[in-house]
């Protein structure tokens, strides 16, 4: 690859991407390339819509309100995270922030936050956090952006939960103790608790399930926010694409 090749850019597109395809950009896309980061016709960007992998390409048009992008050549073929979902309680706006943004970092399928008996933020921007996906995927270099669900009840979501997809729910209660993440393949989804820890009843039902396991964080109790990316770290070393 030559250097022009290798933009510093990247930026998330919704059209398709291949071999001198046009990319026409919004106002808002056109205003980051050109106002902010005060680029010009020739320079170079890398693209990704989360299908075609990550394309080259060269301002074509540049315009406060619009600007047209080519591709020039593929530099990334699409490769898709595991097929792991991260399920996790909203807790302080920032705190939350930050596990979304780590869980693209990490590579997750799809994010859901979920209102559990003890959670303290009972509503949540979907489209922003939708946002924080994009930003962080296209700061880490990956090719793909995982949905960012609606905020859904855990009751509600357990009830139509499909059983070949194994849950590996984090449970405060086993700090200290043994609840290891049992090496089994397949998909996967790793439950996190809200601030005030899962409800008894919650607890009861999720160890009364075949395919969900409690797991252990180790001899501390984790704030949430650390849960979560300790919880991915596991999973990614043990089933996941860092083995």
């Amino acid at each position: 690859m030559t250097e022009k090749l290798r933009a510093k850019v990247r930026l998330f597109v919704e059209q398709p991407l291949g071999a001198v395809q046009p990319v026409p950009l919004t106002r808002e896309q056109a205003h980051y390339l050109f106002g902010v980061m005060r680029m010009a016709v020739g320079d170079a960007v890398a693209l990704f819509n989360g299908r075609d992998g990550e394309w080259q390409a060269d301002v074509a048009e540049a315009g406060k309100r619009g600007g047209i992008l080519v591709c020039r050549e593929q530099s990334q073929p699409q490769v898709m995270p595991p097929d792991v979902w991260l399920l996790f309680a909203p807790i302080k706006k920032a705190r939350t922030d930050f596990i979304v943004e780590k869980a693209v970092e990490m590579g997750v399928r799809r994010i859901v936050p979920v209102q559990t008996a003890h959670t303290n933020s009972e509503r949540i921007r979907q489209d922003r956090l939708q946002a924080h996906a994009v930003e962080a995927a296209e700061q880490c270099g990956g090719v793909f952006v995982p949905e960012v669900a609606e905020l859904t009840k855990l009751d509600r979501l357990l009830n139509t939960w499909d059983t070949a997809r194994q849950i590996a729910f984090c449970d405060e209660a086993l700090a200290g103790e043994t609840g290891r993440l049992p090496a089994a393949p397949g998909p996967w989804a790793i439950l996190i608790g809200p601030e005030g820890g899962f409800s008894e009843d919650e607890r009861k039902r999720l160890r009364g399930m075949d395919h969900a396991t409690p797991i252990s964080l180790g001899p501390r109790i984790l704030r949430a926010d650390t849960a979560a990316v300790a919880a991915l770290t596991l999973w990614q070393s043990t089933l996941g694409d860092w083995v």
